[in-house]
């Protein structure tokens, strides 16, 4: 297909799997042009004759400028700008060393600033366009363990925030969908996730769902935040095999 015939073009960070991947496959299945950023992607996303893959670790922030300097010239126009990808870590404050605390800064938070800076000038110059965001439910209240993740959540929050009183004079709209937690490889590593059930846990699609309804709002109005949970919050604890108990409580978790 031509880029032409493509209905509208976006650009998705963290799109070769989860939550990114789930999004960059609705906007495809409604004949959008996806610019994906992720770090691998396999042949089923990376063959499909709307998506144009683009290898790149946002963790390497000092690399970024110039990665994105040659997107915005490789993919003039963009219609939008999701922000999805990042990552989990857990624990205690004292447990992390000063490289973890700026490693899940730097990719949740400071790369986010990074790529939102390099396109949203473009955006405000066609005076239109949206940029969202996926942040999550640890934005919203602090838990147990989740100290550094939490900062990096609100903060991504607050920025969203700041951003769409900003653009809203240009045309651009700023939103964030916070997500409870999503069954997704973002547990594979955790000794926590979400519970089997349907009930349970959230999927990729139904954070796909939330972005597409932001994105198609009538244009001059904007849905600012999304706030989406699993009918019960349920976490199970301990490894995938470890056979852990199930307990239900509030909001602990994370996407």
């Amino acid at each position: 297909m031509s880029a032409d015939q493509f209905y509208k073009t976006y650009l998705v960070s963290g799109a070769s799997r989860g939550i990114g991947r789930a999004i960059s496959e609705r906007l495809l299945a409604a004949d959008c042009r996806v610019v994906g950023i992720g770090r691998h992607f396999d042949a089923t996303l990376g063959e499909h004759p709307g998506f144009d893959p683009v290898a790149l670790d946002l963790s390497q922030l000092d690399e970024l400028p110039d990665q994105f300097k040659l997107l915005r010239k490789r993919f003039p126009v963009i219609d939008g700008v999701i922000c999805v990808a990042g990552y989990g870590r857990f624990g205690s404050l004292e447990q992390f060393s000063h490289q973890q605390i700026r490693a899940l800064i730097d990719l949740n938070l400071t790369s986010q600033i990074l790529l939102a800076a390099a396109f949203l000038p473009a955006l405000k110059r066609q005076g239109h366009g949206n940029l969202l965001f996926i942040g999550s439910e640890a934005a919203l209240s602090g838990g147990r363990n989740g100290a550094v993740y939490c900062a990096s959540k609100f903060a991504l929050r607050g920025f969203a925030q700041s951003l769409r009183e900003e653009c809203s004079a240009s045309g651009v709209r700023v939103g964030i969908v916070n997500p409870g937690m999503v069954a997704t490889d973002f547990f594979r590593d955790l000794e926590f996730r979400p519970g089997s059930s349907s009930e349970q846990h959230l999927t990729p699609q139904d954070v796909a769902d939330a972005v597409w309804l932001m994105l198609n709002a009538r244009q001059g109005a904007v849905v600012d935040e999304i706030n989406l949970s699993p009918q019960k919050r349920v976490i199970e604890f301990g490894r995938p095999d470890s056979g852990p108990a199930d307990e239900e409580r509030g909001p602990r978790k994370r996407n």
